[in-house]
């Protein structure tokens, strides 16, 4: 008498119950391994006066939270104003500005970072201000192109449906564009986040500071301690920054999708 071979479902509910284990906790051990490594190391060596001055408490708290502000401010800033743009560019009535919209937000990733934040730094002037406004520039194409993107692709006929229903062109937008899109939006922000924290290394080289304060004294002053540990710092922040924006995406995102 034959009999259902039942284990093979048991043994994929615990697969996929491992692959989401990994996933939640995989990035942020690696992140403490690393990052405990590096301090064992770097408490292991004599360093010099010269090291000391930038491998301190002070020094490298105050460039994290610099480059934290230039981050988080910058890309506060681009999500205002690129996600509005993009719905605004969806509405029948203004598809016509969409190739002028993109046109823009490319000519922003189109030139390097490092001439870009030259650009906007001698027009702004020096300091964070100009730093923040060249990140904006140069991360604003993610979230305007998936903002554009998440809302083109929901199902016409849901639309159809909805305005059927007497919902007015803002209650479908509202209730039903938008909540399908918050996926693909998402994407576009944690992008431009990750855009952000490598871009803010270059912060140091106008007056803003920044981890690429670590890194350049590093390289300038030939100490391999200096330079590892601004390089494991700002890798650090982009893996974590990436998790956190892949957590809360996965939080945000409407259930079923």
């Amino acid at each position: 008498m034959a009999v259902a071979p039942a284990p093979v479902v048991e043994t994929e509910s615990k697969q996929s119950q491992t692959r989401k284990k990994l996933a939640l906790f995989g990035t942020p051990i690696f992140i403490i391994t690393v990052l405990l490594a590096t301090y064992l190391w770097i408490s292991s060596l004599e360093l010099d006066s010269i090291e000391m001055r930038v491998l301190n408490k002070e020094v490298l708290t105050e460039s994290l939270m610099e480059h934290l502000y230039l981050t988080g401010i910058s890309t506060a800033l681009v999500i205002l104003i690129a996600i509005p743009l993009g719905i605004l560019v969806t509405r029948p009535s203004l598809k016509r500005a969409t190739p002028f919209v993109l046109g823009l937000a490319n000519a922003g990733q189109a030139i390097p970072s490092f001439g870009l934040l030259t650009i906007v730094v001698i027009w702004f002037g020096i300091g964070v201000q100009g730093v923040i406004f060249g990140l904006v520039a140069y991360s604003t194409l993610p979230i305007l192109r998936n903002t554009m993107i998440g809302i083109q692709q929901v199902d016409k006929s849901l639309i159809k449906a909805a305005r059927g229903m007497g919902m007015s062109t803002r209650q479908v937008l509202a209730r039903v564009e938008m909540p399908l899109a918050v996926p693909v939006m998402l994407a576009g922000i944690r992008t431009a986040l990750i855009i952000n924290v490598g871009t803010a290394t270059l912060a140091t080289f106008f007056g803003a500071g920044g981890l690429g304060f670590v890194i350049f004294n590093g390289i300038q002053l030939n100490r391999d301690p200096v330079l590892v540990t601004g390089v494991v710092m700002v890798s650090a922040l982009a893996l974590s920054v990436d998790y956190l924006a892949g957590v809360i995406g996965r939080l945000a995102s409407p259930r079923g999708l």
